[in-house]
């Protein structure tokens, strides 16, 4: 008889695996055409680049040692210039802090913001990773819907006038994923003034605001109050596996954070922190690099919505893509894309249900569509394939 185990935190009761990484799993299989993940195009990449940045970073003993836990000072410093830049005012050092990935940042920021119950107000259908991280926080999650300008402003007003006392509200400002769209700049301004107001702060989730199409995002919501914590990452427009996230903040925030990342992992990677601001540096190739990006996934993007709108018609309504990396899409019959997966797995089409980014359950008529990794005619052939699953 097997001894049995001490007992793990009860905390993880309430805890689920990611469906999407549990999905992409399942669409291993080179005959499945996958529209599920929220990945780069690997062959966009610049390997040649990062390469050369890591030859040159190599040349120091440094970028092999144990670095500082807000991240290498020559990152910080390329950061605080880029982020100057994005928010229109002066961004000390000090506001500048790196983590691994974006999505580090918020966890990090969960246990700094957040006691127990607290009440976490986020956009509905929401970002799956941030779901993940209030829940484990222990945060009481209420959900506002999106419009095709974003966040519901005065839905959340209403809650607030109800006494709603939040103790951050999370949004992800452009291109949302999984919802497509971006905030008014109308709206941007809104929330910054109820977060100063009613004294909570607001998490701006900005890992896509560089992937624009037409025009680029409007201002960070950051520009409007200090109550403002601002994400982004590199993994977007550079590689994922650099790992390279950071944060905006307040001094004391970033002080906080500190002390939990020091304890978590003590520091980033120095190496891939020296590759990345190298490359964020070179200005003139990282405008060239991302403006390729660029049209490449705007090409692919409209490719996926005319397909969609010309096979489905008004039985499948999906988002306009201007830019990002996902289309949102809503059956009018009642379809329940969880119980149509199955069947579009067979015919060998893969995204992700709709009732996976619901705090309650919903959504159950939509799904998420990811264009970023395949040429136009195969995304083409991928809807024709749901088509056939539909029925």
């Amino acid at each position: 008889m097997s001894p049995t185990l001490p007992p793990l935190a009860t905390k993880l009761g309430g805890l689920q695996s990611s469906a999407i990484r549990d999905l992409l799993e399942l669409t291993t299989r080179a005959e499945i055409i996958g529209l599920a993940g929220g990945l780069p195009d690997a062959e966009l990449m610049p390997r040649e680049r990062i390469a050369a940045a890591a030859e040159s970073a190599l040349r120091t003993a440094e970028s092999l040692q144990y670095g500082a836990s807000p991240g290498a000072p020559a990152l910080r410093a390329v950061l605080a210039e880029r982020e100057s830049a994005r928010l229109g005012r002066r961004v000390a050092l000090g506001e500048v802090f790196v983590t691994h990935g974006s999505q580090q940042a918020l966890s990090l920021l969960a246990e700094v913001l957040l006691d127990p119950g607290a009440l976490v107000v986020v956009e509905d259908p929401a970002y799956v990773g941030a779901l993940q991280v209030f829940r484990a926080a222990g945060a009481r999650i209420v959900a506002v819907p999106l419009d095709a300008d974003g966040m519901r402003i005065d839905v959340l007003a209403d809650l607030l006038a109800r006494g709603e006392r939040p103790a951050l509200v999370h949004t992800v400002s452009n291109f949302h994923n999984p919802g497509g769209v971006s905030m008014s700049p109308q709206r941007r301004a809104e929330l910054a003034k109820l977060a100063e107001a009613h004294g909570f702060w607001v998490i701006e989730d900005d890992p896509y605001g560089e992937l624009w199409f037409d025009s680029p995002a409007p201002a960070p919501v950051a520009t409007y109050s200090r109550n403002v914590i601002r994400l982004s990452s590199a993994s977007k427009i550079l590689a994922p596996s650099l790992r390279v996230g950071w944060m905006v903040a307040p001094d004391p925030v970033c002080r906080a954070v500190e002390l939990l990342k020091q304890g978590a992992d003590l520091c980033g990677s120095t190496l891939t922190h020296h590759i990345t601001a190298e490359l964020l540096a070179d200005e003139a190739w990282l405008a060239a690099h991302v403006d390729h990006v660029r049209t490449v996934y705007a090409g692919r993007a409209k490719s996926l919505v005319h397909a969609v709108r010309l096979r489905f018609g008004d039985r499948l309504r999906c988002t306009d893509a201007t830019g990002g990396m996902f289309v949102w899409a809503d059956f009018t019959d009642g379809t329940d894309t969880q119980e149509l997966l199955p069947r579009a797995l067979d015919a060998g089409v893969a995204y992700v249900p709709g009732v996976a980014f619901s705090v309650d359950g919903g959504y159950r008529s939509s799904m998420r569509l990811c264009f970023t990794t395949a040429e136009s005619a195969v995304l083409t052939e991928a809807v024709d394939r749901l088509a056939r699953a539909a029925g």
